[in-house]
């Protein structure tokens, strides 16, 4: 946890590769200053971990006058995601000026691959952690002492803070800015750059899971009515046993072997997915979907949402449907794009 007016130097450390994208998150809210608002404006400094102009898939090139040096100074040290961030060597002197910083009070925040280059240093060891979703699994097998949390948004371990893929490293940076100036601070910064100050829910919402098709041939007939039939209130094992021609025990284990779960879970996984299609796709009522996908009442549904992805029915229909229609309306304070 930071304590008011402990952060007033920023630094944003950058590889050759770096993403646009989330470099620009990292100084939109560390990087501009907005004392004109009332609102802390920081020493902010885009450092160079490599020599020479830094490339990017945009197709342009980034130099700075910084080097390392400038991270002895920082009170936060960013580093933004790039390009093959994922399998690359860091430079031993960014890895040893890195745990410098978090040894000498400092804190670091990764935005989402950005979080392999705190592993290389050794950050990550014995700490919660957050990626990308499509990362997590490299992430823990190439550090396996770090506890890869893939289904959060971020994650906050003291002086290591890590975000998940993109758009999460406003989530984070706004919560260091909550955290060192207050509520009022962090939610004036997101209403100047048109964004939540805070989001419910996490990655588990954006993950694409299609839905699992056996390869074994013992239960696939029995998978398949399932998926028919996820609005049946009467689905048991011992109903499903007999459909496959086993024993209730047998065909637990069976299923359990080849579909890497019990029938119940995978039930409940396919219950949510559905929903989420009808969601996304449907005009239906949320009593309706609930219906259609097994889950009996919309309370159910809500309940199991809640646990499987970290938010509401209604809430995710908002987030990847949008509003119908688009209403412009004039400008006020709050609603200038302009930061």
């Amino acid at each position: 946890m930071l304590k008011a007016g402990t952060l007033k130097n920023v630094a944003a450390v950058l590889l050759d590769g770096v993403n646009p994208f989330e470099l620009g998150v990292v100084c939109e809210v560390f990087g501009l200053d907005r004392s004109d608002a009332g609102l802390p404006a920081y020493d902010f400094a885009v450092v160079a971990a490599e020599s020479g102009p830094l490339s990017n898939h945009a197709g342009f090139s980034i130099t700075t006058p910084y080097g390392l040096d400038r991270l002895e100074e920082a009170d936060l040290i960013t580093v933004p995601a790039g390009q093959e961030f994922v399998d690359r060597d860091y430079p031993e002197d960014l890895l040893d000026a890195l745990r410098r910083a978090v040894d000498r009070g400092a804190r670091v925040l990764s935005v989402c691959s950005g979080v392999f280059v705190l592993g290389a240093a050794g950050l990550l060891d014995g700490r919660r952690c957050a990626v990308h979703w499509r990362h997590a699994t490299e992430l823990a097998v190439r550090y396996p002492r770090a506890r890869v949390e893939p289904d959060v948004l971020y994650v906050d371990e003291g002086p290591v803070v890590t975000s998940a893929g993109t758009a999460a490293g406003i989530d984070a940076c706004l919560h260091i800015v909550r955290q060192a100036h207050g509520t009022e601070v962090a939610n004036a910064i997101a209403r100047r750059m048109v964004v939540p100050p805070h989001r419910d829910g996490g990655q588990a919402q954006f993950v694409e899971r299609p839905l699992p098709r056996t390869q074994c041939d013992t239960v696939g007939g029995v998978l398949a009515w399932m998926e028919r039939h996820l609005d049946a209130d009467d689905i048991t094992v011992e109903r499903l046993a007999e459909r496959a021609h086993m024993s209730p025990r047998t065909f637990a284990r069976r299923f359990q072997q080849e579909t890497g779960t019990t029938p119940y879970r995978w039930l409940l996984r396919q219950r949510v997915l559905l929903a989420q299609e009808l969601l996304e796709g449907s005009d239906e009522t949320v009593d309706a979907i609930a219906g259609r996908a097994g889950f009996g009442n919309a309370a159910a549904m809500r309940h199991q949402f809640l646990r499987a992805l970290g938010t509401t029915p209604n809430a995710y229909r908002r987030t990847f449907r949008g509003p119908a229609v688009s209403v412009a309306r004039p400008a006020g304070p709050d609603a200038s794009a302009v930061a």
